[in-house]
C-alpha cells in the first residue's frame, strides 16, 4: 500500500496546489462537511465516490486548507488490498473534517494525523464487517491500541519523528 499511497500523493500532494482562486467559502466548507458525513456513514457506497473526490480536489485548490498527510509511521495495507483507495480517502476526509471543525488547530499536524488514523480505522472496521477476509494485521493492532486507550500515544510516539519535514 505504501507504493499506492506514494502514487496517490503524487496525484494529491500534501500541500495545496497553487491556483488563482481565493480561500474557501462558508458554503464550500459546509458542503465539504456534508459530503464527509455521507462518506463516513457509507464509505462503501460507490455513488459517493464523486463527493469524496470533490472534497479531495477542493482541499488541494483552496489556499486556506492545509493537510499533513503523513502515513510513513504506520503500515497501510498492501498495494493489492482492494480497498486501499477507500482507506486513503477516509484518511484525507477525516483530516479535512478535523481542520474544518477545528480551524484554530489547522497547524497541529499531530492532531490531524490522529484524526486521519481514526478515520482509517472507522472505515476499516466497516470493510471488515462487509468482508472479514480482508483483515490487515497492523490495522487490527491499531484498533486494539484504540480500544486500550493508547492509540493517541502510539501516534504521538511514531508520527512525530516520522512525519516531521
Amino acid at each position: 500500500m505504501m507504493r499506492a499511497i506514494a502514487a496517490l500523493l503524487l496525484v494529491f500532494p500534501v500541500t495545496a496546489v497553487a491556483t488563482d482562486r481565493g480561500p474557501s467559502t462558508p458554503q464550500e466548507r459546509k458542503q465539504a462537511l456534508e459530503y464527509i458525513r455521507h462518506f463516513k456513514a457509507d464509505p462503501l457506497n460507490p455513488n459517493l465516490k464523486a463527493e469524496a473526490q470533490w472534497v479531495m480536489e477542493w482541499t488541494r485548490e483552496v489556499p486556506d486548507i492545509r493537510l499533513d498527510l503523513c502515513t510513513s509511521f504506520y503500515k497501510m495495507p498492501k498495494a493489492e488490498f482492494k480497498d486501499g483507495q477507500v482507506l486513503f480517502s477516509a484518511m484525507v476526509l477525516a483530516q479535512t473534517a478535523f481542520v474544518l471543525e477545528n480551524p484554530d488547530r489547522q497547524d497541529d499536524g499531530l492532531a490531524q494525523v490522529q484524526a486521519g488514523v481514526e478515520g482509517v480505522l472507522r472505515v476499516y472496521e466497516m470493510l471488515i464487517q462487509a468482508n472479514s477476509k480482508d483483515r490487515e494485521p497492523f490495522l487490527d493492532k491499531l484498533i486494539k491500541l484504540r480500544e486500550g486507550g493508547t492509540l493517541a500515544q502510539f501516534v504521538k510516539l511514531h508520527a512525530a519523528p516520522a512525519c516531521e519535514n
